[in-house]
């Protein structure tokens, strides 16, 4: 595998300070589900502090809305988490394109301790909160870079997106940074089937290979997570 890509200091976005405590039993994200205590293992105290500060500093700052709070959990931590699934072993560096609230990047970096995680998000706003949590979860394997995808210096062993884009430009976005052979999980809803259809002209032309359909998390959530998987040249 290839070294981790060091990420000269002036990109990095600086620790903002701490965001504040989260309720031991899940605060204002609500009451912890019994399956996550599977899903996310020894992680899980973490997985609670994320949600706590996802329900309140993520919600002031407009990261997700009101209705998403009460299914915090099942639809968005869990959702992330068993993605995890896919990356075995030999994996030493992801990176998460478009991170946003830390979905799912942040969530990955906590059942994947021993993975280098960037977090790729160009907004400035969500960089500051992507790094407050960080600081606050004392996650020691995350960098947060504030940059483009398509202006990265990034070349990761895995990719990974949620709600950034379209999977015909998700797929350009995502080629760029995943070094040769790298995968890419695109996780998505009802849609995937229909998207990686769409996807499949631009998917031959980037020289992608093995395209899937696949689900994660099957016994563990419901319904289980949707993603489509390909893999780098």
């Amino acid at each position: 595998m290839p070294g981790y890509p060091v990420i000269p200091a002036h990109l990095r976005m600086p620790p903002s300070p701490a965001l504040g405590p989260a309720a031991g039993n899940g605060g204002a994200a609500g009451p912890v589900p019994r399956t996550a205590a599977v899903v996310f293992g020894s992680a899980l105290p973490v997985a609670v502090r994320f949600a706590g500060l996802l329900a309140t500093r993520g919600l002031e700052q407009g990261l997700i809305g009101p209705r998403e709070v009460p299914r915090l959990w099942d639809r968005h931590l869990l959702n992330c988490a068993v993605v995890a699934e896919f990356v075995d072993g030999r994996c030493r560096t992801l990176v998460d394109i478009g991170s946003g609230a830390g979905l799912p990047g942040l969530v990955l970096a906590m059942v994947l301790p021993d993975v280098a995680v960037t977090l790729l998000e160009p907004m400035e706003r969500r960089c500051r909160f992507l790094a407050g949590c960080v600081t606050e979860l004392e996650l020691a394997n995350v960098t947060v870079l504030r940059e483009r995808a398509e202006d990265a210096a990034v070349k990761a062993d895995v990719a990974t997106a949620r709600a950034v884009a379209p999977l015909p430009r998700l797929a350009e976005l995502a080629i760029g940074v995943v070094r040769p052979g790298g995968m890419v999980l695109a996780i998505k809803g009802r849609t995937a089937m229909r998207e990686l259809t769409d996807a499949e002209p631009v998917l031959r032309r980037l020289g992608a290979r093995s395209a899937e359909v696949a689900r994660a998390g099957h016994g563990k959530v419901v319904p289980a997570t949707t993603v489509v998987r390909f893999f780098a040249r």
